[in-house]
């Protein structure tokens, strides 16, 4: 038996046993990556819990259906693409953190702490970027400078080829170049 289906079934039994009054799910998705774990030769880099989370109505959908009919192909597949999914998702997140580390190395000894304050409130948004970009408005909010400043700021990050501008003139917007 693959690993994979190995801890989906593991994941379903135990959940179909519900013991606990709470944290049976975390419980049960712990129990799924430890069962992921031997198969890989190494210790599965994945968040069930997140990716479950995102889709959790179809996750009680599969997992009700298992239960219900003791048919558990169709949950062995959906598991299976959580998974895959929860994968991509850690792999993503690495490559983000890949990236984060070598812009702050590329430009470590150029950035002012204001600069630095900015780009690190754009790098919490995580690897799905800072919603709509930087703009003069947003970095003076933040930095608490005026609006003059805030734009020679971001065009200096600009130019150091730290921020990439995106349209022109009052609608310009940067986005980090990572």
């Amino acid at each position: 038996m693959a690993a994979i289906e190995l801890a989906a079934i593991a994941h379903l039994y135990f959940e179909s046993l519900h013991p606990f009054d709470d944290g049976n799910g975390r419980i049960g998705r712990a129990i799924a990556e430890k069962a992921l774990s031997p198969g890989l030769g190494r210790p599965a880099l994945i968040s069930l819990s997140r990716t479950i989370d995102a889709y959790r109505k179809a996750y009680y959908t599969a997992l009700e259906y298992a239960q219900q009919s003791l048919e558990i192909t169709p949950w062995v597949s959906y598991f299976t693409r959580v998974v895959l999914d929860a994968q991509k998702e850690a792999d993503a997140q690495i490559n983000f953190i890949l990236q984060k580390t070598k812009f702050f190395d590329r430009y470590k000894t150029t950035l002012s702490a204001r600069q630095r304050s900015v780009i690190e409130r754009m790098l919490e948004a995580g690897a799905a970027g800072f919603e709509g970009g930087m703009n003069a408005r947003k970095y003076s909010a933040l930095t608490k400078v005026s609006k003059a400043t805030a734009t020679r700021d971001l065009q200096a990050l600009a130019q150091e080829g730290a921020f990439v501008p995106c349209g022109s003139g009052r609608s310009v917007r940067y986005e980090l170049n990572l």
